[in-house]
């Protein structure tokens, strides 16, 4: 059973749009007739614009249709991601979101005004992207069982980065600090694009990221990786231990990406996008991008519209009881 699968049977785990309008409906075999704008709720640079802009480059080849990437911070993803639940269900407006955006939203946000399961279509998972622990470079820990005594130790004075409230890299610092038992002092940026690079200049203690921010930096020695919150060693990064291995099984964490319409986009209008990302998704260019980056590529079975909802449904159920005593 490969990885999403596991995830999906268990629950084991990231152009201006028309407010309230419904366009006319659409057919299949006329859309795109013009560009698609796709919403990433973060800031450039970041993990989850990274495997939009890779996976919609090929999608717009396939289409015949610029992807227009429109990047779009605040309140965690939840502004960018409420502006897309909004708007027009004529296949124009589109999100790329992550288990931040679409599941531990829920319990973060009690007044949320979007619901993951009710107001959008799912389209395609696009990247499963492993968790890591990292630090500024010159942080004294050098390995995890060390930095786990020294955050212990200094917990009022140690900093966290992250992309602000409901992000992957701060929710799965939450689900770290309470494996933990510590309270450190959080720091939010408009997206992990900044904390990273606030990280790299040493502005910052540590954080929680997605493999896709940071391998680059690691491997160029501007940061440091204590472990990665997965069952195996990632090959983009074969030197660098699980949190088995370093001493802190409980710590396991993995994020995705994935594209979701607005609630009533016609149903061929999603299998069109569908079909564009299992394309993308299977050519060898975009595959190579992905993997050298560290992400996991979901099998076809994981890519289809109904998987999709599953996760969703599947991560609200696991976030929620993690996530609800931080709120």
């Amino acid at each position: 059973m490969n990885l999403f699968s596991r995830m999906l049977a268990t629950g084991s785990l990231a152009a201006f749009a028309g407010f309230g309008v419904n366009a006319a409906p659409v057919q299949a075999q006329d859309y795109p007739t013009r560009s698609i704008t796709m919403i990433v709720p973060f800031a450039a640079g970041g993990p989850t614009d990274v495997i939009a802009r890779i996976v919609t480059g090929h999608m717009a080849q396939t289409l015949g249709q610029a992807i227009i990437i429109e990047n779009v911070v605040g309140a965690g993803g939840t502004t960018a991601t409420t502006r897309a639940a909004r708007a027009a269900t004529d296949g124009y407006t589109l999100i790329t979101g992550h288990m931040g955006t679409h599941a531990a939203s829920v319990p973060l946000y009690p007044s949320l005004a979007y619901h993951p399961e009710k107001d959008f279509e799912p389209v395609s998972l696009l990247a499963g992207t492993p968790i890591l622990i990292l630090a500024r470079k010159d942080l004294p820990p050098k390995d995890l069982k060390e930095f786990i005594a020294y955050v212990k130790a200094n917990e009022t004075k140690v900093n966290a980065a992250h992309a602000g409230v409901g992000s992957v890299s701060n929710v799965s610092c939450e689900l770290l600090n309470s494996v933990l038992g510590i309270k450190p002092i959080g720091v939010p940026f408009n997206g992990t694009g900044p904390a990273m690079n606030a990280l790299v200049a040493g502005q910052v203690d540590y954080m929680c990221d997605q493999i896709v921010n940071a391998v680059p930096q690691i491997n160029g020695g501007t940061i440091k990786a204590y472990a990665v919150a997965t069952p195996e060693r990632n090959p983009s990064l074969p030197g660098v231990p699980t949190t088995a291995e370093a001493g802190l099984p409980a710590f396991q964490a993995q994020a995705w990406n994935a594209i979701f319409a607005p609630k009533g986009t016609p149903a061929d209008v999603v299998a069109k996008l569908n079909a564009a990302v299992v394309k993308a998704l299977d050519d060898e260019g975009v595959r190579k991008r992905l993997l050298d980056l560290g992400s996991v590529i979901p099998a076809g079975a994981d890519r289809t519209p109904a998987a999709l909802g599953t996760l969703v449904k599947s991560e609200i159920a696991k976030w929620t009881p993690v996530l609800k005593p931080v709120n």
